[in-house]
């Protein structure tokens, strides 16, 4: 009886292997054969899943976006307001090996999207959701009086969303990265700010 093979774990296991090797080792070395070579496949193996490269690094991406919202919902659940605020925010910054492993892939994967529209497409696509999100948890701590900023939610989401992006790149610097204590005070401070108004 022929073997059933279960294509989503594979697909799974082809994205694994790919970021982790963007993360790592750069986009230039996720080569087709190399990325074959680590999920254990043949090199042909993964036209059957990605048509190319391109493809794959796509995907790679929202793999990686996908499994950073698994873990903001899981922190998330049953809080509100700024305690469900401040958990999202930290699961935005490299402040673990696998966030930082997550900065990784983010940040050349940026690059491409300023020549590549689909690309783009995706990144704006995930921004959006993350904008909408901090705005319905800045909401939801106004109406329980946590939050006194007078500037509008839509405001304070793109402050947040523009800190936690730069700190994705500072945490990366090469000689004097910013530390995961001083990623989570500066969260921590603008949380205080937006509570004393």
């Amino acid at each position: 009886m022929p073997r059933l093979v279960d294509h989503a774990e594979r697909r799974r296991a082809i994205l694994e292997v790919t970021w982790r090797l963007i993360a790592t080792e750069g986009p230039d070395a996720a080569t087709m054969r190399e990325i074959a070579r680590q999920a254990g496949y043949a090199n042909g193996a993964l036209a059957h899943y990605f048509p190319n490269k391109e493809a794959l690094i796509e995907a790679a991406y929202v793999y990686v976006s996908e499994q950073t919202d698994l873990r903001i919902r899981a922190a998330t659940s049953g809080k509100r307001g700024l305690e469900a605020l401040r958990v999202f925010l930290v699961e935005l910054v490299p402040t673990t090996e696998v966030t930082r492993l997550e900065a990784r892939i983010v940040l050349p994967f940026w690059s491409r999207t300023v020549t590549d529209d689909a690309l783009a497409r995706t990144s704006d696509d995930r921004m959006r959701r993350w904008r909408e999100d901090l705005t319905t948890l800045l909401g939801q701590a106004r109406e329980d009086g946590e939050v006194r900023a007078s500037a509008p939610d839509a405001v304070l989401a793109e402050q947040l969303l523009a800190m936690t992006m730069g700190m994705q790149v500072l945490a990366l610097l090469p000689d004097h990265p910013t530390t995961p204590d001083l990623q989570l005070r500066v969260i921590d401070e603008y949380l205080r700010g937006l509570a004393t108004g």
